[in-house]
């Protein structure tokens, strides 16, 4: 029987040292991380789904590997998926396996974005999206025939026909939550983003059975779990959303998700989420200054022509009792170093349950990236190391890098000190509090106005 290692570069990284020991010490920040850095490859266990059972598939964190004296599995074939910031990782991984006469296949927004670099340490890379040419592929290495080069990028996958991906694999006590992709793709187009449009830009969403499915084989194994939805925007399509919602609503769930500010336009839409057990939606505003946020949606320029519903979205998400976790990115061109009082203030001042801040990344594959060579102003090409979220790896419009950083630390203690993060969740319970206590007394109202 054929031996298939599944290996998930997992785990968080900065090559800023300052922010290393921040990390491990600011309470709001130390809670976000270990969230991100346990979530598990759900790209690795949907390929496992699809992978015929006569192979023995078994999927590995490479967190594990590291503390190992020697490779992990006696494997014919290992698949390797990973983040830009880890990649020179896999590439060293890779050839240790294929030193041993391990097969390597590799995949992800990194090789797709960089095939020919990923060829040089790869027996055979996948460009796009994997399910579209994984059983030609799983069929080619049965037969001893595997090609260097599976491309789906003219293929795009059908969700109708996604497997349910194999969760039993993991070890599921390691995990605070696992995930569950309900669409793929995003009908904006943000200069910075490196999600899955990079890998297809067709817009898809998922049949609302088939995501019950795979949430009631989770279940299976965690009777109680949390889901975080792995989509870039789970909300866009506002009729497939009602949908799905109304079919969680009867699933006992607690589960998060990344969204846009529309959400708050549709009460409707805000009291299925409540009633189906969201917990929070993360949304990115990416700056408090509408100055940055010009240009920064290259398809209709739609971030810039939200800002100012910002403080309103944010208090009608909250009142459903839903908190908001806010994105925001500094570095941003149009922005200088005023920006990171700007954000302090706005998380302050709106109330937000929760704060994520990042450095601009120019990931390699994004328009951002590609402007920033052209114009000569990134450090350091091919710095994949630096793709972290919380390097520098470009010359900032309008401060100089060192402020740059330095503002940044300055920021992660303001907002992430044990001070800060708990100011913040008193403050949305005690609104939440006093909504509740209003909606009592509006109804108590009318009804006293009826019955006179």
């Amino acid at each position: 029987m054929m031996r298939m290692g599944l290996i998930a570069m997992s785990g968080l990284r900065t090559s800023n040292k300052e922010l290393t020991r921040l990390g491990l010490t600011l309470p709001g920040f130390v809670e976000r991380n270990k969230i991100i850095a346990s979530l598990p490859s759900l790209g690795l266990l949907t390929l496992a789904g699809m992978t015929p059972r006569n192979i023995d598939v078994e999927y590995v964190e490479v967190e594990d590997i590291r503390k190992m004296d020697a490779l992990p599995g006696d494997y014919d074939v290992v698949a390797i998926s990973s983040f830009t910031a880890q990649i020179k990782d896999a590439y060293e991984l890779a050839d240790r396996f294929r030193k041993n006469g391990t097969l390597v296949v590799l995949g992800g927004l990194h090789v797709t974005a960089e095939p020919d670099e990923a060829r040089a340490h790869a027996d055979s890379i996948v460009i796009g999206e994997g399910e579209p040419v994984w059983p030609a592929l799983v069929d080619d290495l049965k037969r001893q025939r595997l090609l260097t080069t599976y491309d789906s990028r003219e293929k795009p996958f059908n969700l109708s026909d996604a497997p349910i991906p194999r969760y039993e694999l993991l070890d599921i006590a390691r995990y605070n939550r696992l995930t569950v992709q309900t669409q793929r793709g995003c009908p904006f187009n943000c200069e910075f983003c490196a999600a899955s449009i990079r890998l297809n830009p067709l817009y898809r969403v998922k049949p609302v059975q088939k995501v019950i499915d795979e949430i009631r084989h989770i279940k299976e194994l965690w009777p109680n779990p949390f889901i975080e939805f792995a989509d870039d925007n789970t909300f866009v399509n506002k009729k497939h959303a009602k949908t799905l919602l109304r079919a969680l609503s009867v699933e006992d769930l607690r589960w998060f998700t990344e969204t846009d500010i529309s959400v708050a336009r549709d009460d409707e839409l805000l009291a299925m989420m409540r009633d189906s057990g969201c917990a929070q939606v993360l949304i990115g505003f990416e700056s408090a200054s509408p100055s940055a946020l010009v240009g920064l949606e290259r398809a209709s320029n739609w971030k810039a022509k939200q800002f100012d519903f910002y403080f309103s979205a944010v208090d009608k998400i909250q009142s459903y009792g839903i908190s908001v976790n806010g994105c925001f990115v500094l570095g941003l061109d149009g922005s200088g170093i005023e920006s990171f009082q700007e954000v302090r203030d706005f998380v302050r001042e709106s109330g937000l349950h929760d704060v994520q801040i990042t450095i601009q990344t120019p990931f390699p594959g994004t328009p951002l990236y590609d402007r920033l060579k052209r114009s000569g102003r990134l450090l350091k090409e091919n710095a994949w190391e630096l793709c972290t979220l919380f390097d520098v790896n470009f010359r900032p419009e309008r401060m100089t890098v060192t402020e740059l950083e330095e503002n940044f630390l300055w920021l992660v203690e303001e907002l992430y000190s044990e001070r800060a993060t708990m100011e913040r969740r008193h403050k949305f319970y005690d609104h939440l509090r006093q909504v509740i206590k209003h909606k009592r007394s509006q109804r108590r109202n009318n009804y006293e106005r009826k019955a006179s």
